[in-house]
């Protein structure tokens, strides 16, 4: 912090409260350098995490709202709640650290989709009719079908 007086690098904090709307801290300094004192305040990094949906709308991302999707999916299925967090935290992290704080709905679609694979083939069935919108029973089988040739080349491997 620079001191808006002298230009001084060098300050220490007088006092340290919580403003009215607790929505950030003020701070009184003194500068080392001609030490006379200023007002400083601090508030947390609010901007959101984005993801950008297939139409080009951009959403806040919502942790709950992929967990929705997750718990649709396994509904009834072996699938224990550890293994959905596990997936829920990959994906938050995925966004996170996306160098522009936003991601497609497409790319974290997809991570999910191969998580979803490795633990339970029918809760992935289900995300992907639902995430992919399929339109009619050929699409389904033609998935259902690539899963299937999939495991039948991991058998005989």
């Amino acid at each position: 912090m620079r001191c808006p007086y002298c230009g001084f690098a060098q300050d220490r904090v007088v006092d340290s409260r919580e403003s009215k709307e607790a929505d950030s801290i003020r701070r009184r300094r003194e500068c080392e350098g001609c030490n006379k004192r200023f007002t400083t305040y601090e508030r947390i990094d609010e901007i959101p995490y984005m993801v950008v949906k297939k139409d080009g709308r951009r959403e806040k991302f919502d942790r709950q709202k992929v967990l929705s999707g997750l718990l649709h999916a396994c509904e009834k299925r072996p699938v224990s709640a550890s293994k959905l967090e596990q997936i829920v935290d990959e994906t938050e992290a995925y966004v996170v650290d996306s160098p522009e704080r936003e991601r497609s709905t497409s790319e974290v679609g997809e991570l999910i989709m191969t998580r979803l694979k490795g633990i339970d083939t029918v809760a992935y069935i289900r995300f992907a009719s639902v995430y992919r919108d399929f339109k009619d029973v050929r699409e389904f089988k033609e998935e259902l079908e690539e899963l299937l040739s999939n495991r039948d080349n991991q058998k005989r491997r």
